[in-house]
């Protein structure tokens, strides 16, 4: 997960989206058949599925879903967001500006870390400033590049446009206005850190000392990670429940089936396996709604045949539209996910259907077969199209159906590479050692078009796996950063748009629902506009 912003109006999209998001908070109350009978039981631990983290659990360093799970419910930050995607103060007391580019941020008194050390203005500028210096290489760090002082070329040990006023207060400086900053204040890049934390950031990463509703107990690697519940905790998300311990799968179908049996309590997705049939092993404790969440194929710009060049945009035309989308989800995923017409999501303000170039999402094999031809004759393609994915978040069966999507159109040979795990796979993408596609896709961490595109396509960002870079896209980018509206800011992201269908540096699939079950020992469960679980609002009986 990770990010960039647009203009004014964007504040408003708490309010103005609440409405289109309202589909994304849950069902409210899960597996009520049982909290009649037996009370909740306030020591209770809620068990839940997850990924082993791809990095250490530093805040700015943690952009991927296993990880962002568990920071964020280690964390508070300055505000977080409510069901429908709004945001609420925590430990800020106040946001404000006169001219939307100098921030003044006013904290809460009695604020601390579960280590008893105070949460300061210093908790929030240290923690940025590490984000943000490039010598640090983290994968959040663009979401502070519009601070004043902030260099992608040079490391910058201290932004100039952090300023301390007093424990409880300090000011931030923006390179340009932009009005809807504070919307994305609720993102793991801008969580707070103690000073015991520099001493030894990589003991730190392993055992994070934090100021949210839960801390760490206890991390088995690639098994599990325990955490309890603050009793300090003092924010909008004070849990109900004892504890959370996120189990770390190497199979849907296996979560599956120990939440058939009980044995675990929430899982926020389910296996393909299982799409026919969750809605009745489950009734009443499912869930199967829109979501803030992308799906696409990347193909690496470094790979040979795919570079950033015409052979390159002719084969990943040819791909796009040899890919029949309708069919894989009505087959593989019984009508839980929607074809793609963009690059973002339905559910987001700002969303369009019909921007320019978006016809190369359509299954057309006729085009197909000309556009790989064309492709052929600038430089012949031999050997065999992979499609890298993760084993352990149920990716088989579609990844399977595109290739043979694509040996039957293209009349080439293609198939899925398996990655035991999501860490593994990531590491290889940022490695650069890919040596074919490889699934894709995005979670929104904010409601807004900028979440989905300037993570995943401006030059350099964290989540650029594909290593593409536009000068135009990302001039774009900035232009919209710097709108005077959010209705403004919308028109220049989709212009974006229009460039990326160009490019295909990622090849929309499809939208996904929140498909979602959970056990009869557990009630109150609810999904967020982001997919992902309130925990903290769980509860469970004994």
């Amino acid at each position: 997960m990770k990010i960039k912003r647009i203009g004014v109006g964007l504040a408003a999209v708490a309010a103005a989206t609440a409405l289109t998001l309202t589909g994304c908070s849950g069902s409210g109350s899960g597996g009520s058949d049982n909290s009649s009978s037996a009370k909740a039981d306030p020591s209770a631990i809620i068990t839940t599925n997850g990924n082993e983290p791809q990095n250490p659990l530093i805040p700015g360093n943690t952009t991927e879903v296993g990880g962002g799970k568990i920071v964020t419910s280690i964390f508070e930050g300055l505000v977080s967001y409510k069901a429908d995607g709004s945001t609420q103060n925590e430990v800020a007391k106040s946001i404000t500006s006169s001219d939307n580019k100098v921030w003044d941020i006013k904290l809460n008194d009695g604020w601390k870390f579960t280590n008893g050390e105070p949460v300061t203005s210093d908790s929030f500028i240290d923690a940025w400033n590490l984000t943000a210096n490039s010598a640090n290489a983290y994968g959040g760090s663009y979401f502070l590049d519009n601070i004043e002082g902030f260099s992608y070329d040079k490391p910058v040990t201290a932004l100039p446009g952090l300023k301390k006023v007093s424990d409880t207060e300090f000011t931030v400086t923006l390179s340009s206005p932009l009005a809807a900053w504070p919307l994305r204040l609720g993102y793991s890049a801008f969580y707070p850190m103690p000073k015991a934390a520099f001493s030894d950031l990589k003991a730190y990463g392993e055992n994070p000392i934090g100021d949210g509703p839960y801390k760490v107990k206890s991390w088995t690697h690639n098994q599990q990670i325990e955490l309890v519940t603050n009793k300090d905790y003092k924010g909008h998300r004070k849990p109900v429940n004892g504890g959370l311990t996120i189990k770390f799968y190497t199979s849907q179908d296996t979560a599956y089936a120990d939440a058939q049996s009980n044995d675990l309590d929430v899982l926020d997705a389910v296996p393909d396996s299982a799409f026919q049939t969750f809605e009745s092993d489950f009734k009443g404790r499912e869930v199967n709604q829109p979501a803030a969440i992308f799906q696409s194929i990347t193909i690496p710009g470094y790979l040979k045949h795919f570079g950033e060049d015409k052979e390159g945009q002719l084969r990943r035309a040819a791909i796009s539209e040899a890919i029949n989308r309708p069919q894989i989800t009505k087959v593989i995923f019984n009508g839980t996910r929607t074809p793609a017409s963009d690059f973002t999501s339905p559910v987001i303000d700002g969303w369009s259907k019909s921007i320019e170039g978006s016809d190369v999402l359509k299954y057309n094999a006729d085009d197909a077969k000309k556009l790989w031809k064309e492709a052929d004759a600038i430089s012949k393609f031999t050997g065999t199209f992979t499609i890298s994915y993760n084993a352990d978040g149920g990716h088989q069966a579609w990844v399977d159906a595109v290739a043979n999507s694509l040996k039957n159109t293209l009349g080439i040979d293609a198939e899925g590479k398996s990655y035991p795990d999501f860490a593994s796979l990531l590491k290889d993408e940022d490695a650069n050692k890919m040596t074919g596609a490889f699934r894709s896709g995005w979670q929104a961490d904010y409601p807004g078009l900028d979440d989905f595109l300037t993570p995943l396509y401006q030059t350099g960002a964290g989540s650029n796996y594909g290593r593409y870079s536009s000068k135009q896209v990302d001039d774009l980018f900035k232009q919209a950063a710097q709108a005077s509206s959010e209705a403004d800011a919308n028109k220049l992201y989709q212009q974006a748009q229009e460039i990326l269908f160009k490019d295909l540096p990622a090849i929309p699939l499809w939208y996904s629902n929140e498909v979602g079950v959970w056990s009869s020992n557990v009630s109150d469960v609810q999904f967020g506009w982001d997919s992902v679980p309130l925990y903290y609002a769980i509860k469970k009986t004994s």
